[in-house]
Formats: structure tokens, C-alpha cells, sequence
């Protein structure tokens, strides 16, 4: 099990980062880097989703958007161009 927070330092390879968008239904990530702007944003800053929290993608909707991703024990669905702007390091289990 991955623990739910591993830390605002937590060093990542920049190469290996992909948009959490990318991220297949029940892989893992940690955030790296959010790209959005504005209240949204703060919005999901506020929901825990900042750089060094562990996510989930949990359920893709049938038409692949929006996709719902675990975060800190909180399901939050994302769109597609809200999750492209938002990087992550996959973590292999």
C-alpha cells in the first residue's frame, strides 16, 4: 500500500512524468506539478491534491470523461482538460 502523502519534497524523475489524464484505471501516481491557474487550482489545492500526494484513478466514465481519482481518501472526478494540466510520477505495485 502506498501511503496517501510521501511529502512536498518528494523527488520524481522528470522524465518519467505524465499527465495524471494518462494515468490507466487502478494505477497510482504521485502529483508533481499542477499547471492549472486560478480558482481552479485553488480549488483542488484545497482538496489536497499538491505536489507529493499519492492518486488513484479509480472509474473512467464510459465515454472516458471525466475520469474519478482517489486523493487522500476523497473521490474527485476531473475532466480530461482539467487532468492533462496536472503531472504525476506512476508508481509501480
Amino acid at each position: 500500500m502506498v501511503p496517501m502523502n510521501v511529502g512536498p519534497n518528494a523527488v520524481c524523475p522528470k522524465a518519467s512524468n505524465i499527465p495524471l489524464a494518462m494515468l490507466p484505471v487502478g494505477s497510482r501516481g504521485i502529483i508533481t506539478n499542477l499547471m492549472l491557474k486560478g480558482m481552479t487550482r485553488r480549488r483542488l489545492m484545497d482538496l489536497g491534491m499538491v505536489p507529493g500526494t499519492a492518486v488513484k484513478a479509480v472509474r473512467r466514465s464510459p465515454v472516458g470523461d471525466p475520469t474519478a481519482f482517489l486523493i487522500r481518501g476523497t473521490l474527485i472526478a476531473l475532466r480530461r482538460e482539467e487532468s492533462v494540466l496536472i503531472t504525476v510520477y506512476p508508481i509501480q505495485e
